[in-house]
């Protein structure tokens, strides 16, 4: 996560590097159509992704998109956390670990 004073095509290398560090067994990165361009090289490059930018086809028609539908269904699960409805962080340290709360808390459930 960063802020949104950051344009999500400088930020991404801040999170790729992040990810690297964090595991290391992550050959494929899959990304929105606002990723094209120089990040794609770029991350092949320092650390041997493979970027594969998801596009839609065509616009106001339904089609699943491959991929697509697991962020989808991740952004759902989120809105469940009442706390990630809205905006309401200050920070985005505290946003990240209210997302880590809420998957400990969906993962417990479904375990019971």
């Amino acid at each position: 996560m960063h802020s949104a004073g950051i344009q999500d095509r400088v930020a991404a290398r801040a999170v790729l590097m992040r990810l690297f560090c964090s595991f290391e067994s992550i050959t494929t990165v899959f990304a929105d159509g606002g990723y094209t361009g120089k990040l794609i090289d770029w991350a092949k490059d320092m650390f041997g992704y493979s970027v594969e930018i998801v596009k839609r086809n065509q616009q106001h028609r339904f089609q699943v998109l491959p991929k697509r539908w697991i962020v989808e269904r991740t952004f759902a699960w989120l809105n469940w956390s009442r706390r990630l409805c809205k905006d309401y962080e200050l920070r985005p340290s505290s946003a990240e670990t209210m997302t880590y709360i809420a998957f400990a808390h969906l993962l417990l459930r479904r375990s019971t």
